[in-house]
């Protein structure tokens, strides 16, 4: 499993300055709109002491840290999903993304037009949130005329489904953020199927000194229940709290797995259970997993290693109930 990320925002509010901070790739920047033409795409590590720790420990040949995909995507204007400066084509290209990192420009800068004229935060904020919503709200309309006809059949499924979009047409017609729902609301099948943008997770890159960011403008992403990080584009120098965040929105933990050979960390949703571990690790080790030895990070480190551990009675036997915990270093047994 990789966390693949875009980074969306206003033309000139820092998205390219971002994406070239995190992943050292020249990008086009330039003062105008429209610069990112396509969009570009870097592998960033996620920053992870823990993993030269254990390389250290049990002398790998090779380590392989978890990794993000940002995807730096072209400045959307209003009017957007109606086809407005380089429209559609970006929208679509964040339908391929888990979540969404939303650049808000909060610095002032005379010398770096902004497209709007004016810098006022929560106004560019609602302007990528109502271009989301209005091309969610054109894939969710088309969807109702087909499901108006498949439930007239009769079909349960197809009857509840048809109430379930008349749901999410309601909501994004008020302007509001498909991510809001609840848990189960947002695992409902046909919602996975349409992809919709609203229904991405977003952190909020707040572009600025804390000092320019308006109260305003945080208590309203509080009220959305998402994150946010503030961070002063032009002066970046440490990027793992934007990394570290994300993980944290997404709900993700990682696990390693260690020896001479390699050590590497695994990236997973918590909550998961050995099983599912096993099967990023190798499809085949889910399907066919019988038991796990696992040590946690602390008495991996503690101990000295994984013969140590089973020693000290550190290493413990989990089977397929067991819930992998963030640090996990396990070692698959499989038919």
């Amino acid at each position: 499993m990789k966390l693949s990320i875009g980074i969306v925002g206003l033309p000139n509010v820092g998205k390219s300055t971002l994406f070239k901070a995190l992943t050292h790739n020249e990008v086009h920047i330039a003062n105008y709109p429209f610069a990112t033409i396509d969009p570009n795409v870097g592998v960033v590590e996620v920053p992870d002491e823990r993993l030269q720790k254990l390389t250290q420990l049990s002398a790998s040949k090779k380590t392989i840290p978890a990794i993000v995909e940002f995807y730096d995507i072209a400045g959307l204007v209003k009017g957007a999903s109606q086809g407005q400066g380089l429209g559609n084509q970006f929208l679509s290209h964040i339908r391929e993304v888990q979540a969404i990192a939303h650049v808000v420009r909060c610095f002032t800068n005379s010398d770096i037009i902004h497209v709007e004229q004016e810098i006022d935060p929560n106004r560019d904020l609602h302007i990528i949130h109502n271009e989301l919503i209005f091309k969610d709200l054109e894939t969710v309309q088309k969807r109702i005329i087909k499901a108006e006809g498949e439930a007239r059949t009769g079909d349960k499924q197809k009857i509840a489904d048809l109430a379930f979009l008349k749901k999410i047409e309601e909501m994004l017609l008020n302007e509001k953020l498909v991510s809001n729902l609840d848990r189960e609301t947002l695992d409902y099948p046909l919602l996975k199927e349409l992809a919709l943008l609203t229904s991405k997770p977003q952190l909020y890159v707040l572009n600025g000194n804390a000092a320019d960011v308006p109260q305003s403008l945080i208590d309203e992403i509080a009220a959305e229940k998402n994150m946010y990080v503030v961070l002063d584009l032009a002066q970046l120098t440490d990027l793992a709290p934007l990394i570290l965040k994300a993980y944290e929105l997404l709900g993700l933990i990682s696990f390693f797995t260690t020896g001479e050979d390699e050590t590497r960390a695994w990236t997973i949703t918590r909550g998961e259970k050995a099983p599912q571990a096993a099967g990023v690790i190798h499809t085949d080790f889910e399907k066919k997993f019988i038991r796990a030895e696992v040590v946690a990070y602390n008495d991996f480190i503690s101990c000295g290693g994984w013969s140590q551990a089973k020693q000290k009675g550190k290493l413990r036997l989990e089977g397929k109930e067991y819930i992998i915990q963030d640090g996990d270093i396990i070692e698959v047994r499989h038919g």
